[in-house]
């Protein structure tokens, strides 16, 4: 039996951190021995070369299989490296606009914040309003209800544009993407369209 570093001894029992009288013990190759004492369980771990590790504490008796804890591990770290790969994190973005932008920064800035929604990131749009701007806060509306229309077919509009001090914000969410037709779906309506 080997020593089993302290970080993990604290998230699973393993061979004498064990406390209980006795254990229902599972083999290396998943067969139930039965309920056994815990050095009796100990001592065929021990053969074994193996370790007695506690699968399920809150059990009565707890249940304890004997395996190779560091290859356990090992296995475990890596599936959560793998899980970790496949996440996407969502990321927002932000871009900044003004009550009285041109025409080609306003295009220009779109072209930004779509290809945020392409990639799967939100978008936080926040229109500052400087000086005596803040007194045609209609035109700051008018850009946001720009932005939203230009962007529906990517995006909803997941926070609506709120004055937050001398700043107008809304928060653009990615649309999800809708799935596909079922094949037995398109099979049924070519089946309905008549035939020539």
């Amino acid at each position: 039996m080997r020593s089993i570093s302290s970080r993990y001894r604290d998230e699973v029992q393993v061979n004498e951190a064990i406390r209980a009288r006795e254990v229902r013990l599972i083999g290396p190759d998943g067969q139930q021995i039965g309920i056994v004492p815990l050095r009796e369980a100990l001592r065929i771990a021990r053969e074994a070369n193996l370790d007695l590790v506690n699968v399920a504490p809150q059990a009565t008796p707890p249940v304890c299989r004997i395996m190779d804890y560091g290859k356990y591990r090992f296995e475990q770290s890596k599936k959560e490296r793998e899980s970790r790969k496949k996440q996407k994190t969502v990321e927002i973005k932000e871009v900044r606009f003004s009550p009285t932008i041109d025409e080609h920064d306003f295009q220009t800035k779109l072209r930004h914040i779509r290809s945020f929604l392409e990639d799967g990131d939100k978008v936080k749009c926040t229109l500052r309003f400087r000086g005596r701007q803040i007194t045609h806060a209609d035109l700051g509306q008018e850009v946001m209800q720009r932005i939203a229309e230009a962007v529906a077919d990517l995006a909803t509009v997941e926070r609506k544009p709120l004055m937050e001090g001398r700043q107008l914000i809304m928060i653009l969410a990615p649309r999800q993407a809708r799935p596909a037709a079922s094949p037995a779906r398109e099979t049924q309506v070519r089946e309905e369209e008549p035939h020539v």
